[in-house]
């Protein structure tokens, strides 16, 4: 008979919810194994925010999360918010900034707030294992058993902290779904969201030669929107007002872009014709805009206007023209995908969990926290505050 290493709890995925909920549960004198599939925990916080990890949000509400049910993440985002976050950051004296929107972001490196969760977890006693696949998992009389290419394992609670299947190169697996799947809970669709979009028709053109310039743009799909930045790249549109974007538009739908939000240009245009009558409609639009971007337009949507003056051209053409900038509407033909998506949407049905505990409703002592689940989170540190909020409720009762 195989012999079982026995644990209280053990956390499969060594992210920011894993070992934030790991040692949580070590504090409460729950002995805890976590075990990773990768060489080494936490590679996605090392990456995040370029580096320097934006950890989480000052202005985190609900209302900045998607999910089939936007109530579900309330009671975690409660239990423990941003100000808990920060004081903890605090406490273990990591220097932060904050940039625009609320976002907080690591003086020096990601790898502060991976020392600390992984100090936290050292005084928790918590026991980590990297490079661990899962063979089977096996539950019965009110255990689970762990068969892995590092050994065997038995435990009481078993938390899944895989996330999603956003970057594979960071080692993002399918796990958790198929362990979900196994125990007979819903997945809603996946799709990657945090996304750049990509296009075939012209605009992929046009992105490649403007590759590089970013522009400070209003976008929007479905009544939503969102004023930021749009940077063009080789294969399409990115920047965080096109990432944010990504997560509400779905495929054959045309996103639409103003790209001079705090001007109304057909009367500025109107006026243009009378206070600079000689003047080239290109040369004046580029005080507004870059010109490379102007000159792109323009041969598109004025071409046959070009070297007119502003007089010649018909109030009609100009105010055709101030639409374009101001509603240019764009059809992409998909995203990048999970290869640079900084997130999956959807996930795990939240219906099956308590949103007080994360506990399986159907399954006693499964527990699902994390990107695996149908939360997700704006841009701006959101997805990292699900995490920590996620990984401490579920802490608490494992």
């Amino acid at each position: 008979m195989t012999d079982f290493k026995q644990y209280d709890v053990i956390v499969i995925g060594g992210g920011a919810a894993g070992l934030f909920c790991a040692f949580n549960a070590g504090r409460r004198g729950r002995s805890v194994l976590v075990l990773d599939s990768s060489n080494k925990v936490g590679k996605k916080i090392l990456m995040s925010g370029g580096g320097r990890c934006n950890f989480t949000n000052l202005h985190v509400q609900p209302e900045n999360y998607l999910s089939a049910n936007p109530h579900f993440c309330k009671s975690a985002l409660n239990a423990y918010d941003q100000w808990q976050f920060i004081q903890m950051v605090e406490r273990h004296k990591i220097p932060y900034h904050e940039r625009k929107h609320g976002e907080l972001f690591c003086d020096n490196s990601a790898k502060d707030i991976l020392a600390m969760l992984l100090e936290e977890c050292d005084r928790a006693r918590v026991t980590i294992e990297t490079k661990c696949d899962i063979k089977m998992i096996v539950s019965k009389t009110l255990k689970y058993s762990l068969q892995t290419s590092l050994g065997n394992w038995q435990c009481r609670s078993l938390v899944i902290a895989t996330g999603g299947l956003s970057i594979p190169t960071m080692g993002a697996t399918g796990l958790g779904y198929e362990i979900a799947e196994q125990f007979g809970l819903n997945l809603l669709p996946r799709t990657a969201g945090l996304v750049p979009f990509t296009f075939t028709d012209r605009v992929k053109d046009i992105s490649e030669r403007l590759s590089g310039l970013a522009v400070d743009v209003e976008v929007s799909v479905n009544n939503i929107s969102f004023r930021e930045n749009l940077l063009f790249t080789h294969r399409g549109i990115s920047g965080p007002a096109v990432l944010q974007l990504s997560n509400y538009w779905k495929p054959g739908q045309k996103i639409n872009i103003n790209l001079l939000p705090d001007i109304q240009v057909s009367a500025l245009l109107l006026e243009y014709k009378k206070s600079c009558a000689k003047s080239l409609l290109r040369n004046l639009l580029s005080q507004h805009l870059s010109k490379r971007l102007v000159l792109e337009l323009q041969d598109l949507y004025w071409p046959d206007h070009a070297d007119k003056c502003m007089a010649e051209i018909s109030d009609a053409v100009l105010v055709e023209v101030a639409g374009k900038f101001e509603n240019w509407q764009l059809k992409p033909s998909g995203t990048e995908g999970y290869r640079t998506a900084e997130v999956t949407l959807c996930g795990v049905d939240t219906d099956h969990l308590s949103s007080k505990s994360m506990e399986c409703k159907t399954q006693p002592n499964l527990y699902f926290i994390g990107e695996v689940m149908d939360v997700t989170g704006h841009l701006g540190g959101y997805n990292f505050q699900w995490a920590w909020s996620s990984g401490f409720a579920a802490g608490q009762y494992v």
